[in-house]
């Protein structure tokens, strides 16, 4: 107790210290965002294409291609996180200059959650009412009108919180690219914290970590209800 105490003391006189965690807390932040926009983006373009080309999508593509699209999204999602970041890190370095630091952690966090995010979009697009999307037809529209102005609509409510959901994934998983080099909050936890045994660094950060982690979430949960009032209306 006397040494965690004291562990607490040169911790809050720290101001070193505390300006890491601040530029943690933006690091984090900004490789957080800026991997979820782009995977994101990623995902909903493999997620219409899944669910659009399949045999009774409203755009078929030919068998073979979209088996080769499902095996390769599989494959994506089933290597671990740490394994896979440390087999892109040539890219990192092919794109950003560096595979140190919060920016090179950010290619490897896009691909790492992209088939992630294309899966929940799938299951977000798979939950629109068919016979809506029958109507549609029946209509005369075109495949990229039904995909425009009403799939994408019709889930959007489901869509925010798959959104939701793989923003805090993403989130874990740059928190343990701090293990290799990331930076952000994870990189504070292990080598300020785990390395040098103070615990109380590596608590605060896990801490800030879940602070992050529940205002996004009451964000996205929040939107996602204001916007499935709105479709009811």
């Amino acid at each position: 107790m006397d040494k965690f105490m004291q562990q607490m003391r040169e911790a809050f006189a720290n101001e070193a210290l505390w300006k890491e965690f601040q530029t943690g807390i933006w690091d984090t932040i900004y490789s957080t965002v800026a991997a979820t926009l782009v995977a994101c983006v990623l995902g909903i373009i493999l997620g219409i294409i899944l669910v659009a080309g399949e045999e009774d999508g409203v755009r078929p593509l030919p068998g073979p291609v979209m088996k080769v699209l499902n095996f390769a999204i599989n494959i994506l999602r089933s290597v671990p996180f740490l394994i896979l970041m440390i087999m892109v890190l040539p890219l990192s370095e092919l794109l950003v200059g560096t595979t140190i630091g919060t920016v090179a952690s950010i290619p490897p966090l896009i691909i790492a959650s992209a088939s992630f995010v294309a899966r929940l979009v799938e299951t977000s697009l798979r939950e629109v009412d068919k016979g809506v999307i029958e109507a549609a037809q029946s209509m005369g529209c075109s495949p990229f009108q039904i995909i425009w102005k009403v799939i994408l609509p019709e889930s959007l409510p489901s869509l925010v919180a798959s959104f939701t959901t793989a923003f805090i994934t993403i989130l874990g998983y740059g928190a343990m690219a701090g293990a290799i080099g990331g930076g952000g909050l994870g990189k504070i936890a292990i080598n300020y914290g785990y390395y040098r045994y103070k615990y109380l660094v590596m608590l605060v950060a896990v801490i800030l970590l879940i602070i992050l982690v529940q205002i996004f979430q009451t964000v996205g949960t929040r939107l996602t209800v204001k916007l499935d009032r709105r479709l009811k209306r």
